[in-house]
């Protein structure tokens, strides 16, 4: 995986396999700070310290820093304010917030504001360790995918396609063999494997890529219209025909023309669509007189030719006409290298779009991404990034932002605790971790006792007896 490091100033922005993780822990108070920072140190990373949120940024000015582990509550500048000076300045450093129970609320708004998580005091070093662990792979994985989408627009110069796998750069080599030719190309693929992007990517690399790219669904229209929309129709050719039309292949001239799900046409289509592909000459709909276009065409199907021409509902020298240079397009679980480049292709472009501070995904949910069959291919997967970041609440998708219905595993593995839950649990731990004592179970809270007398009440929690002591044994 790969390391972050320094470019000009302080910030996370490029590899650096020799370089600690940097954690910047802000806290005005000076035992915590010094406390804190010497246990991030014995977790093997580079720690540094700041007394504000003013001497923070200043760190960050001079260091390269890959964490801010901030206290929320600071004289001078608070954890909130601090936490949008240091987005503005870099989205890519991650900011941890350490928050009192009688503050969580507060802490959840901050990560809506785009902070990574939050820990609640006193601090579990554990929990801390493993919230930094997971901070730093989201950060890995959000520069690994940016890396290589960079390497692959400048490899396949196909900057739509994402290939990261064998099977993909195959389709990228055969992209660029038949571009510049003057071929037809046949697609087959299953229905959202991305036909159309492939059939963009043969004509903007061609000598055609000057001329019009027409695209026409062969099966979204019944047999009368898609004739009129491919070929054209003279006025009064058909009721409704009230002056000509130009049909699709007129449009294309010097161009290129897409004819998706090419295996739907009717008979009758498929003879007129052979002539075309025989000597690019036909006729309008209600006409006489000969057109000729210069017209490359490109096909894609999902269905499965062969067996459609066995049972004679395709033409068979129709298909040789098509099937001249073939690529398939394997469906998704058949390029399963290829999901996290598409996740994060797809997290960029939603985030964007939709106005989200959403930058990554976690190891723990691309598993559950990859592992899963997708029917519905690269479209499913789009579709799905798409919900997941307007429902997202925080900068790094997770688990529990799956849809329930796609990944119903995936949900019960990782059951989600309401604030409130929390909260009455954290109560109830103290409570008994102080045998009732409501001024130590504050204390240990860092909550005013009186915050804690009203939690008490709201959440019914009973008193806690002290256990009867044990009578010695007796010697008989």
């Amino acid at each position: 995986m790969a390391r972050m490091g320094q470019v000009g100033g302080g910030g996370v922005l490029r590899p650096s396999p020799g370089r600690k993780r940097t954690v910047l822990v802000v806290d005005d108070d000076r035992v915590g700070r010094e406390s804190l920072t010497e246990a991030v140190s014995e977790m093997g990373y580079r720690a540094l310290g700041a007394n504000c949120g003013a001497a923070a940024l200043q760190v960050l000015e001079r260091e390269p820093v890959d964490l801010v582990l901030t206290d929320l509550r600071m004289p001078d500048m608070d954890g909130l304010e601090l936490l949008s000076r240091i987005r503005q300045r870099d989205s890519k450093v991650f900011v941890i917030l350490v928050t009192a129970y009688a503050t969580v609320g507060t802490a959840v708004e901050a990560m809506k504001r785009g902070a990574f998580n939050y820990v609640m005091k006193p601090i579990d070093l554990d929990q801390l360790r493993a919230h930094l662990e997971t901070a730093f792979g989201a950060q890995d994985l959000l520069l690994e995918n940016i890396l290589l989408r960079e390497r692959l627009q400048t490899l396949s110069g196909t900057p739509d396609i994402v290939a990261r796998s064998f099977a993909m750069r195959r389709v990228l080599d055969l992209i660029a063999q038949v571009a510049d030719t003057q071929s037809t190309v046949l697609i087959r693929g299953e229905s959202g494997t991305g036909k159309e992007l492939v059939a963009n990517a043969v004509h903007q690399r061609s000598r055609r890529a000057g001329g019009p790219f027409v695209k026409v669904n062969c099966a979204a229209l019944s047999e009368s219209l898609l004739e009129s929309e491919l070929f054209g129709h003279e006025e009064g050719a058909f009721t409704g025909a009230v002056r000509q039309r130009q049909g699709r292949f007129e449009l294309a001239n010097g161009g290129t023309i897409f004819l998706d799900e090419v295996g739907d046409l009717s008979p009758t289509t498929q003879a007129k669509l052979l002539r075309v592909l025989q000597s690019r000459e036909f006729e309008r709909l209600g006409g006489t007189e000969t057109l000729s276009v210069d017209v490359r065409v490109i096909a894609a199907t999902n269905a499965n030719l062969e067996e459609r021409v066995a049972k004679e509902l395709f033409r068979r020298d129709l298909y040789f006409r098509l099937n001249v240079f073939p690529i398939y397009l394997p469906p998704l679980r058949e390029r399963r290298e290829d999901i996290p480049l598409l996740a994060h292709v797809f997290i960029r472009r939603f985030a964007e779009r939709n106005g989200k501070e959403v930058e990554g995904i976690s190891p723990e949910a691309l598993r559950h991404l990859m592992e899963h069959s997708w029917p519905g291919n690269v479209r499913e997967l789009e579709n799905c990034i798409e919900r997941m970041v307007i429902m997202a609440g925080k900068r790094v998708l997770d688990v529990d932002d799956l849809p329930r219905e796609m990944f119903p595993a995936a949900v019960v593995e990782r059951p989600r605790r309401t604030l409130r839950e929390i909260e009455e649990s954290a109560i109830r731990d103290a409570l008994a971790a102080t045998g009732g004592n409501r001024t130590e179970a504050a204390r240990l809270l860092d909550m005013p006792l009186r915050t804690l007398h009203n939690k008490i009440k709201e959440y019914g929690i009973e008193p806690v007896r002290p256990q009867p002591q044990a009578e010695p044994p007796t010697e008989e």
